[in-house]
């Protein structure tokens, strides 16, 4: 009787999003077991899996539709930054090592940082010279500086598959920080040259650029910490886990999303406030939550980062295949292969022409080998960073298209252009990622290099500057004694200010936001259960 009452295109509407639902939900199902039937494959990791399934997905469905249509879902640029991403950056805060990441914090935000600034550089000014000569259409300059922006962007998931984090902590930190960094700068660079005007470029305006380009980087950093700070605080003061743990892991999982919702209202990057509240939480938060919170957040947040990877893989391999965007390209096949080899060698060059730079510049201000990095680990830092994933793909959406459709020639060239360029070095590069780290860094070199750098670490004062009561309680004679017998004058320095920020920590933002060790006994606390637990030893 109901159904009498609703319009048959409405029915027929809301009919086809039920499918369209569960058949995307069971290829993510699909995608997550044969990634794991996969795992010991020498060359395929989940992220390719991922995306070979969504191009046969995507053919599966031209057949269907006639060539009509190759997508279960329309791809938008807001599903994208709004609720895939913000996930996949906060687990990488809030999972990541802080010892190895701060440690070489320096090294990170110069890579990140400035090394990415080069690579805009070099991409933007190469396609603005070499794009003219296919004659694609009506290209301005905003156009070639956003082209650069939008492959500054890396995507080092591939690569971060195959390396352990426990195996090759220096090799690990370094992709892993300078990928969040890197994506956080293109897409400030991106939005920056959206509002840039070009028509009076003068020497003021990149002032006021570079300007800009700092107040967003340090204020999103500035607003990340403090949303991390507000729920340690709140948390510890109101104690949830009394009633509810339900309640506490709500907040923090709101709370995280909330800071990245809010520095986008703001105009922020959004990337960068996400990934410091992740590290904040993880140091203070998550430490004044009861011990089964503890679990529920740590997998609950790897699983809905894991998630949306996958999803983003998946839909771009079925987005290639848009049958839309070739056509429009379809006069000029051989321009859109000509761009993507050019863009693919600019990516090349542009990414040599800091790592390896900036890598000897980083090694002349170590002294100990095994704080240098090695040839072998800047080729793997560079080949890292010349995958382009979901970022370009999102930021190449906004630009050329209105809500995933365009009309113009040039754009829907530029789409496809990304779309081949994503699909080549993440299926080529990819496929021989794991190769090459077991070429270049073999299981037994591995092993020995972790060996060798947890030794250290431990008479090492370069602890990290968010580090842990037990860490600090085994290292502090051995970091006193070296400090009498400095080497150099930096390592001096360096460790007097990891010092004074450990006193800082403990003395003032410990007892006010809580962490390890620091919780106050109070009844129904997350202290008081952690004691009387059975099995249960205090961290």
């Amino acid at each position: 009787m109901i159904s009498n009452f609703i319009p048959e295109l409405s029915l027929s509407s809301d009919y086809t999003s039920i499918v369209s639902i569960n058949i995307f939900v069971a290829l993510l199902c699909a995608c997550i077991v044969i990634g794991h039937l996969l795992e010991e494959n020498r060359w395929m990791n989940e992220s390719i899996t991922a995306l070979l399934i969504g191009l046969c997905t995507g053919g599966v469905i031209l057949l269907f539709t006639q060539g009509k249509s190759s997508r279960i879902l329309v791809f938008s640029e807001d599903l994208f930054f709004i609720y895939l991403l913000p996930p996949i950056i906060f687990n990488a805060g809030f999972q990541v090592k802080k010892k190895q990441f701060f440690r070489n914090f320096t090294t990170i935000m110069l890579f990140g940082a400035f090394g990415t600034m080069i690579s805009f550089i070099i991409i933007s000014f190469g396609a603005m010279g070499l794009f003219k000569k296919l004659d694609i259409g009506a290209v301005e300059i905003s156009d070639f500086l956003s082209i650069g922006a939008i492959f500054s962007a890396t995507d080092s998931v591939c690569t971060l598959q195959v390396l352990n984090q426990d195996d090759t902590p220096l090799l690990y930190s370094m992709v892993f920080g300078e990928g969040v960094v890197n994506d956080a700068t293109s897409v400030v660079l991106f939005n920056a040259i959206q509002t840039f005007d070009l028509a009076h470029f003068d020497a003021v305006s990149v002032l006021k650029f570079v300007a800009s380009f700092c107040y967003l980087f340090f204020t999103s950093t500035f607003l990340g910490v403090f949303s991390g700070l507000l729920s340690a605080y709140i948390i510890k003061k109101l104690y949830f886990g009394r009633h509810s743990t339900d309640r506490e892991v709500s907040l923090m999982m709101l709370m995280a999303y909330l800071s990245y919702m809010l520095a986008e209202l703001l105009d922020l990057s959004g990337i960068l406030t996400v990934f410091f509240c992740g590290i904040v939480m993880s140091h203070y938060t998550w430490h004044n939550v009861t011990e089964s919170s503890r679990i529920t957040t740590k997998h609950a947040f790897a699983t809905l980062s894991f998630i949306a990877e996958i999803f983003l893989f998946l839909y771009v391999g079925m987005d290639a295949l848009d049958i839309e965007k070739w056509k429009l390209a379809s006069n000029s096949p051989g321009k859109s292969i000509a761009l993507s080899s050019i863009i693919i060698g600019l990516v090349m060059a542009g990414r040599a022409a800091f790592v390896f730079p900036l890598s000897f510049i980083s090694n002349l201000r170590k002294k100990r080998a095994h704080e240098k990095i090695t040839f072998k680990q800047q080729v793997l830092i560079w080949w890292a960073g010349l995958m382009r994933g979901a970022v370009s793909i999102a930021l190449a959406y906004n630009k050329f298209t209105s809500s995933g459709h365009t009309q113009v020639s040039s754009n829907a060239i530029m789409i496809t252009s990304t779309i081949i360029v994503v699909l080549f070095s993440t299926m080529v590069f990819g496929l021989l990622t794991k190769p090459l780290v077991l070429l270049l860094l073999p299981p037994k070199c591995q092993d020995a290099t972790s060996s060798m750098i947890s030794d250290i670490s431990i008479a090492s004062f370069h602890d990290p500057l968010l580090t842990s009561e037990i860490e600090i309680g085994t290292g502090i004679t051995s970091n006193i004694s070296s400090l009498n017998s400095p080497h150099n004058l930096r390592m001096l320095f360096t460790g007097s200010v990891h010092r004074y920020w450990r006193k800082f920590d403990d003395r003032f933002m410990r007892p006010m936001f809580g962490g390890r060790g620091f919780v106050p006994f109070v009844p129904g606390s997350p202290t008081e259960r952690s004691l009387h637990e059975p099995n249960v030893i205090p961290e």
